[in-house]
């Protein structure tokens, strides 16, 4: 699947498993990791993946899992299967442990059932068989040893040992009480010699206590003499503990054969604690890399969102203040093939080789830096041709083991396959490296291949653009700062900016120009073109962003009047609901008054003076329910005044109390006025001219505003023949409507002549706060006779 071989290696895979394997706990979580190969069954690919989030989500949000003792079952119970054999304590010892440790995993994973569902497969219908358990913990203590109580016999013989030992032991202390008495004893106390208690004597002395000599000193001054009197006595104690040993290894052999049935049981545990040890090393390292599952595809296909290289990640994050530039790449059925060019050390095999390691991390179900939005499908066949391989033994150079390779990727390749090319058609005469390099990949083209390739031929830049199924990309390039950005542009091929590196580090202009002279016209004008291409991209994006910008604020202030004008008319409602309601209750009022002085006119049978009593009280009342405040006049909104308005002049809208220009003066009355970057129809009785001093405020408010749209808007003054002030104004000027409508750069032509203009234009550009730097235009198109100025 992996040709040639060593490219797991060159890609960093080797590295990667290294990392995961010293996350392990125990030596068959390690084989396991070194066993790891890229898988292309995908529902294989898909449950490791889901088991080591799963195990990432654990480690991350829940309680920590019980692995404390991952002791290996497999070798025990492989001893344990041979029939006679038995293991020893220390060997049930770890045999225990790991049980007790296997037992608390299976609760843990119980008492969270349906939560990781892809884990729990691991140990699916794997019993907790606690008799093992039960029958180890009566034979072996806590400290791996074997109990006294283990068997009865053992208990006695274990007493008779005490008992011996003591007896032993008094009886000795008496004979080197005796022997010190008499002056025959040398500096020291008890000691033991060959496993047995003996008397420090001096030399001279030796034959006067009666017993067996063990050992004498280096000196030769002392010998360690065990008395006649307990020799017997020792004996006794020996021959118990041959006794003793003979007891512990036939309960040790009983317990081996009570244990052999359950062998195929211990297997499946000993399966368990190493595939948990192996996920759990998968699930740590990607907490390291800040690892995501990406969606898996059944296509040949590729789309990483923000994916970074893992090892480059792990040394940034050594680093204090460096960061790792996200790579967001797409391989599908449309564009197969990823041409990348640009300059040298500026990401191009980076970009490169995190396809191909993530691609493999992938497919060996480890998860991989790069966002949980990115897709990846499986492929069967992964090529790489990386570095140098060159062999003396092969009797290969470095073109012919380039040659080697391009014949195994044309003759076995398919629509399953991704290929990787570092630095294509290298490593022999450009003249002929390229256009063979160029038949190779219309070769592998021809069968569908999906990859990634990195040159700085021109032949294979013009072939990738007029290919389908083939995608120029550059790796971006700061040419103001000259240095490497290390984004993948996809859509367009990159300049190896070699003549502008060469001058970086310091090359004289005479072997740069010399250089010029023998490039061929074409290919400098191609190369200048890529430059000025990229230039311009980069001023369309800046300036894409600041139009995107300008309608998110429009549709913010359009969003407000609208609420404003919601506000306004449920307050119109509410006041002509009060109004009416008032109007009611004063008609009201009025009939009641009515009906009231009619009746008391007909009470008093039309009685002159009586009746205009009564008139002169109506009119009181009447006075009494009039409101007799002044009413004060509404703002006016309608303009009575018949005044001739023409275009340019400036008049305030009535109803909105804004200044603006009149930009238009169209049919029906109707005036189209510039209220800053926005255009706006009025009709001409809903507004007024302004004039005098009025005028004047408001076009010095409004100063610099620009009448016109980022769209419209002309990013270049030409102040060539102007005098110096003039020339100020005028940059001034179209400096302040670049800056008001958020455009990101401004041509200014000055001319070259004598430079005064020029040192005068930049000096200003200096002082001007909103101009971040500004540069001379290439030298192909005006040199420093044009200046290019940046706004921030």
């Amino acid at each position: 699947m992996i040709f040639p071989q060593n490219a797991i290696d060159k890609l960093g895979f080797t590295e990667i498993k290294n990392l995961i394997t010293a996350k392990c706990l125990s030596e068959p979580g390690k084989e396991m990791v070194a066993k790891i190969q890229p898988q292309v069954k995908l529902d294989q690919i898909d449950r490791f993946l889901r088991q080591t989030q799963e195990f990432k989500d654990l480690l991350l949000n829940d309680a920590p899992l019980p692995v404390d003792h991952l002791y290996p079952i497999k070798p025990l119970a492989d001893k344990a299967r041979v029939e006679g054999a038995f293991l020893g304590e220390d060997e049930f010892y770890r045999i225990l442990l790991s049980l007790r440790t296997v037992f608390a995993i299976i609760r843990y994973f119980n008492d969270r059932e349906g939560q990781y569902s892809h884990l729990t497969l691991l140990f699916e219908h794997l019993p907790i068989e606690t008799k093992i358990v039960r029958q180890i913990e009566q034979v072996i203590d806590d400290r791996g040893r074997m109990k006294d109580n283990a068997s009865r016999d053992l208990l006695n013989l274990t007493q008779q040992i005490l008992k011996s030992e003591q007896e032993a032991r008094k009886r000795i202390d008496q004979v080197f009480k005796q022997a010190q008495h008499n002056g025959w004893t040398a500096d020291g106390n008890l000691t033991i010699r060959d496993g047995r208690l003996v008397i420090p004597i001096l030399a001279e002395n030796k034959r006067k206590v009666k017993g067996l000599i063990h050992d004498e000193s280096a000196t030769g001054q002392t010998a360690y003499i065990e008395p006649e009197e307990v020799f017997h006595l020792n004996n006794k104690v020996r021959d118990l503990e041959f006794e003793c040993r003979r007891e512990v290894i036939r309960i040790l052999t009983e317990l081996t054969t009570e244990l052999r049935p359950h062998i195929p049981l211990l297997m499946s545990y000993h399966g368990l604690l190493s595939k948990l040890d192996f996920v759990r090393a998968k699930a740590l390292f990607a907490i390291d890399i800040e690892a995501e599952m990406p969606e898996l595809s059944k296509e040949a296909e590729v789309s990483l969102v923000n994916a970074r290289h893992p090892l480059l990640l792990l040394g940034v994050k050594k680093e204090q203040g460096e960061t790792v530039v996200p790579l967001n790449i797409k391989i599908d059925a449309v564009d197969r093939v990823i041409l990348v060019s640009g300059p040298n050390a500026g990401g191009k095999s980076v970009c490169m080789k995190t396809v191909g390691l993530l691609q493999m991390m992938v497919q060996a179900g480890v998860l991989i830096p790069a966002e949980s939005t990115s897709k990846v499908g499986v492929f069967k066949q992964i090529f790489a041709d990386i570095g140098d391989d060159q062999s003396i033994e092969s009797d290969l150079s470095t073109y012919s083991a380039h040659l080697s390779k391009m014949k195994h990727f044309t003759t076995f390749a398919d629509g399953r396959t991704l290929v990787l090319i570092d630095e294509f058609g290298t490593g022999t005469d450009p003249l002929f490296g390229g256009p063979i390099a160029e038949a190779v990949l219309e070769a592998l083209h021809k069968k569908n291949i999906r990859g990634v390739i990195t040159t700085h031929y021109s032949n294979l830049k013009v072939f990738a653009s007029n290919t389908p199924g083939l995608e120029n990309a550059s790796m971006l390039f700061d040419n103001v700062a000259m240095r490497p950005l290390y984004i993948l542009q996809v859509g367009k091929p990159g300049s190896s900016y070699a003549f502008e590196i060469a001058q970086k580090i310091g090359l004289s202009k005479e072997i740069l120009n010399s250089a010029k002279q023998k490039i061929g016209k074409q290919q400098k004008k191609v190369d200048t073109l890529l430059v000025d291409l990229e230039r311009d991209k980069r001023v369309v994006h800046d300036t894409k962003v600041a139009v995107t910008k300008r309608e998110r604020e429009l549709q913010s202030l359009q969003a407000e009047v609208s609420e404003l004008q919601t506000h306004l008319e449920e307050n119109q409602r509410q006041i002509l609901r009060e109004a009416k309601e008032k109007a009611k209750q004063i008609l009201k009022d009025a009939n009641k008054l009515v009906e009231n002085t009619i009746s008391e006119i007909k009470s008093v049978q039309a009685d002159k003076d009586k009746t205009k009593a009564i008139r002169r009280n109506l009119h009181e009342a009447i006075d009494n329910h009039t409101d007799k405040r002044v009413v004060t006049q509404s703002p006016k909104l309608v303009n009575t005044v018949d005044e001739t308005i023409e275009v340019g002049d400036w008049v305030r809208v009535l109803d909105a109390g804004t200044e603006g220009q009149v930009m238009e003066v169209s049919r029906g009355n109707n005036l189209i006025i510039a209220l800053g970057d926005l255009r706006t129809v009025v009709k001409k009785n809903k507004v007024e001219k302004l004039h005098g001093k009025e005028k004047s405020k408001v076009v010095r408010r409004n100063r610099g505003t620009s009448t016109q749209s980022a769209a419209d808007f002309q990013p270049e003054v030409d102040v060539r023949g102007m005098r110096t002030e003039d020339a100020l104004r005028q940059i001034e000027l179209v400096l302040d409507r670049a800056v008001m409508i958020g455009y990101p750069s401004l041509k200014i032509v000055h001319g070259k002549g004598d430079g005064i203009l020029r040192k005068f234009v930049r000096e200003y550009l200096r002082k001007y706060s909103h101009v971040s730097h500004f540069e001379d235009e290439h030298a192909d198109r005006g040199g420093d006779g044009i200046t290019h100025a940046y706004i921030n």
